[in-house]
C-alpha cells in the first residue's frame, strides 16, 4: 500500500510505471537522476546509456521499450542530438524528454524539431521533470502533460 506522500495519491489512480531509458554521461548524475525520480515517479529504469552509439543500439533493438527517454546533449561520444535523429527514424512509441545544462532557446527549439517531447534545464527545472513524468505515469500525456507543466 502507498502512503499517502506518494505521487498515486496527490494525482489519483491509476499510475503507471514508466519504463524509462536514461541517456546521459555522467554516472553521478545519471544516478542521482535516477534514484530521485524513483522516490518520487512510479519509474523503472529498463537501460542506461553514456554515449550516442549505445543509446541507438540499445533503443534500436528488437523487445527493447522504454515508455520514457531521457537524453542529454552533451554524450562521451557523439551527441543527444544524434540520439534524437536516430530515434525519429524508428518507430516511435515513446515519449522523449532533454536533460540538459545547455537549454539554450536554440539548442530547445533544435531538440523539439528532432522529435523531443519537452527540453529540460538540468540546473533549475528538475522539479518541472518530476512532474512531467508523474503526468505521464497518470496517463495525461503528449500535450496535455506539456500544457500541464
Amino acid at each position: 500500500m502507498l502512503d499517502r506522500t506518494h505521487p498515486a495519491f496527490f494525482f489519483g489512480f491509476p499510475m503507471t510505471t514508466l519504463k524509462t531509458f536514461i541517456v546521459e554521461d555522467s554516472s553521478v548524475i545519471r544516478e542521482n537522476l535516477e534514484a530521485a525520480l524513483k522516490d518520487l515517479v512510479p519509474m523503472e529504469v529498463v537501460g542506461t546509456a553514456d554515449d550516442e552509439r549505445s543509446a541507438v543500439d540499445w533503443l534500436a533493438e528488437t523487445g527493447n521499450h522504454a515508455d520514457l527517454v531521457i537524453v542529454d546533449i552533451f554524450l562521451k561520444n557523439g551527441s543527444g542530438l544524434g540520439v534524437l535523429s536516430a530515434i525519429k527514424s524508428m518507430p516511435r512509441h515513446q515519449f522523449i524528454v532533454v536533460l540538459t545544462n545547455f537549454a539554450t532557446p536554440e539548442m530547445s527549439r533544435k531538440c523539439l524539431e528532432l522529435g523531443a517531447n519537452r527540453v529540460f534545464d538540468k540546473s533549475n527545472e528538475i522539479d518541472e521533470l518530476v512532474l512531467y513524468c508523474s503526468r505521464l505515469a497518470e496517463g495525461v500525456g503528449g500535450d496535455a502533460a506539456v500544457a500541464s507543466t
